[in-house]
Order: C-alpha cells, then structure tokens, then sequence
C-alpha cells in the first residue's frame, strides 16, 4: 500500500510512519510533506497514493486548501488537534480521522474501516467529509479565538501575536497583515477565513480588502454617500472606506 503523510510536526509524522510501519507489512511511505504548497506540488508531479493521512493544520494553512487546487481521489484520513467531542459527527463516515497525539490502535481502526470500503464510496465520502469538517473547524473559530497566527516572512515561518496586528490588507491573492511598527507579512488564508479565527469584538471586516484592529484605529471620517472612511494610527495603502450598508454595524461595533 502506498501512503502520503501531510503533516507539519515531524515528531508526529515520524511516528505515524513507524506506526503504518509496524501496521502494514506492505506499506510504502511515498512521501512525507509538511505544507500546502508542498503538497500541491507533489500531486501535480506524482501518481496518487492508495491512502493520505492529512494534518488540518499546516504551516501554511488549512490542508482543505489542497482541494481547491487538485482532485485528490484517494481516501484521506485527517488528523487533528481538535477535540474529540467536536467530531464525533464525522465518526460514522467512511473517511476517518484520528485525535493528536495518534496512538496504534486508532490507526489500525481507520485501516480497517477504509478497507471494507469501495472506491467509488471513498471518492464521494471524501468530498463529502471535507467540505462538513471544514465547516466545523471554521465555525469553531466563532468560539476559539486565535491568540497568534502563522505567518511568512522572508523564508521563514513565524508566529504572530494577534494583538499586534493593525490591519490585514488583501491584494493580489494574498493576504498582507502589518503590525503596529508596519511591518507586513504574508498568511495563506482569505480574509473570510481569518475573520473566523480572529475575535469579532476585537476586529472588524471594513471592505473586502481590509479587516482593522480595534486598537489601531484614530478616527472616523464622513464620506461621500453616506459612507464613511476608517483611519489608522499607521500607514496604509489605500483609504479604508466603508460602505452605506455596513456603516450602521461600523458603528455598533465601535461602542460595544
């Protein structure tokens, strides 16, 4: 059998390798990838594996972000840091998904399971579990607050506090956040996707290119049609204005 491990956190990844290891007599480990981008690389350059084994959370973002650049046919079993309460909806389906720090008996279980399934169950299953899971671990964000993000700077990964953020700045495909020094860096998630992950008492989707920090706004001043414009205490690339329809809201969630 040949398997993919997506997994950032090579402690984790080696031991899931051993595990299989020890699992599967047959088994040929064809690959062990540690992101997003990485991933997608390897599929485009690769035969697909009988089986993945899949991190949610990568260095570089959500793995459901491979799926939006390939169609991946083979069964995935996600792994996750999430609790298990949380999932339990998503033990009935045909792919499964094991609880961090993985154990043996937990692997052998999704082996079992995946090999009394068809093909064709697999390919439909997984589509299916990756949308609701993504879902779910979107909707967790409304409760779970992010305390720091992962971002990318020069070559390098580092973690953000997310109280130092001033404004994120979508252009291009990307997501730019700058501190309050004004330092940018990059994050491989949409804005849609972080305002999930952010507070909502402390942030504030302004348009569609811009979420502010509560703390780094000065002032608010009135615009044309009845909109208005957000002014920060540090530089940015363009005025942050505010729709006729969203100003109302602006306007509740600065007096919260």
């Amino acid at each position: 059998m040949k398997i993919l491990i997506i997994e950032d956190e090579q402690l984790t990844a080696l031991k899931l390798e051993t595990l299989l290891r020890e699992l599967i007599s047959t088994v040929e480990i064809v690959g062990i990838l540690q992101s997003v981008s990485e991933s997608i690389d390897w599929f485009n350059h690769n035969a697909m594996p009988d089986l993945a084994f899949m991190d949610i959370q990568l260095a570089d973002g959500l793995s459901f972000s491979i799926f939006d650049k390939i169609d991946v046919t083979c069964p995935i079993v996600f792994t996750t840091a999430y609790d298990e309460y949380a999932l339990k909806a998503f033990e009935v389906n045909s792919i499964d998904y094991l609880l961090k720090p993985v154990s043996k008996n937990a692997i052998k279980r999704s082996l079992d399971k995946i090999e009394k399934l068809s093909a064709s169950q697999h390919s439909l299953e997984n589509a299916q579990l990756i949308h609701k899971v993504a879902d779910m671990i979107m909707q967790q964000g409304s409760t779970r607050y992010k305390s720091s993000l992962l971002v990318s700077v020069k070559d390098k990964l580092i973690p953000l506090a997310v109280k130092d953020i001033a404004y994120i700045y979508f252009e291009d495909r990307y997501s730019s956040i700058i501190n309050f020094e004004g330092t940018k860096s990059l994050i491989n998630f949409s804005l849609e996707d972080l305002m999930k992950q952010l507070d909502p008492s402390l942030f504030f989707r302004a348009n569609r290119q811009f979420i502010v920090s509560r703390s780094a706004i000065k002032d608010i001043t009135l615009w044309f049609g009845n909109r208005v414009v957000i002014n920060l205490r540090v530089a940015v690339p363009e005025r942050i204005i505010v729709s006729r329809t969203n100003v109302s809201e602006l306007k509740e969630w600065i007096t919260e």
